[in-house]
């Protein structure tokens, strides 16, 4: 693993920075094939909307001064962590007057061709709750509540699982957001109060709707899981991981198979 601060190599992290007191800031994780990041420029999207929204103040251009020096290391597979820190700052919530710190952290790897694969799955017990309107969407370090939900799925034999709101409503997965076909056809989560909005969804919106596929956005009540005929799940690291079993009931996987195929999810840039 290497780390970069401000687009300096560097080792160590502060005692005092805010990303570890507070978990203030955010991050966004992108994959690395063939010494390209894919979907970078909506990683960089995200990043500046949580650095507007959290008042962060960051110069996002040092995300790009980083890149530059992990391009002549002829980086080509692995995975990027950007993450912006609110910084060193004194004890209490008051926000301190300098910009914040771009962390780069780039974990190298032997990354194999993006492919669908296929899992069992269901809902976990646990809920998340509702989240603050202007903090709806942005990924914050604070992940707590995917760290409890991934220590119930640890405790499954499933890949991934459903996650829903104290609302009972379908949010998202685990590490991941979803989409589900029903008679309705395609649908993904609103998200409206809750769920991250993740990038690899957001191209999978934007390939739908270039091939006129229809997509609903919407809420999803859990008394429609009955309905729920396919279901998959995504993010910048897998573009489709796809549920052969939802609480132990076979679903279709052939039409995610087709959607992958359609979409060309094997090919991200």
């Amino acid at each position: 693993m290497q780390c970069f601060k401000n687009a300096q190599q560097i080792e160590q992290v502060d005692l005092l920075d805010r990303a570890f007191h507070y978990g203030d800031g955010c991050f966004s994780t992108a994959r690395i094939r063939q010494g390209q990041i894919e979907l970078l420029a909506l990683h960089i999207a995200r990043l500046k909307l949580s650095n507007e929204r959290l008042k962060l103040n960051a110069d996002l251009s040092l995300i790009e001064d980083t890149l530059k020096l992990l391009r002549k290391q002829d980086v080509v597979n692995g995975t990027l962590k950007i993450v912006l820190s609110r910084g060193i700052g004194q004890r209490g919530y008051s926000l301190p007057e300098h910009p914040a710190d771009i962390w780069v952290f780039y974990y190298p790897k032997a990354v194999a061709d993006f492919e669908y694969e296929t899992v069992e799955s269901g809902v976990l017990h646990q809920a998340i709750g509702l989240t603050m309107p202007s903090l709806v969407g942005l990924k914050s370090l604070n992940r707590l509540e995917q760290v409890m939900l991934k220590a119930e799925l640890d405790q499954t034999p499933w890949g991934e699982a459903l996650v829903t709101d104290v609302q009972g409503t379908v949010v998202e997965g685990v590490s991941s957001n979803c989409f589900i076909r029903t008679n309705e056809g395609w649908i993904t989560p609103e998200l409206r109060y809750n769920g991250v909005h993740g990038v690899m969804r957001a191209e999978i919106l934007k390939r739908m709707q270039q091939h006129q596929i229809p997509c609903t956005q919407r809420h999803v009540n859990m008394d429609e899981i009955t309905h729920f005929q396919s279901v998959f799940f995504c993010n910048a690291l897998s573009p489709m991981k796809i549920a052969s079993t939802l609480n132990g009931v076979e679903l279709d996987v052939q039409a995610c198979i087709e959607l992958f195929r359609t979409l060309q999810l094997s090919q991200i840039r």
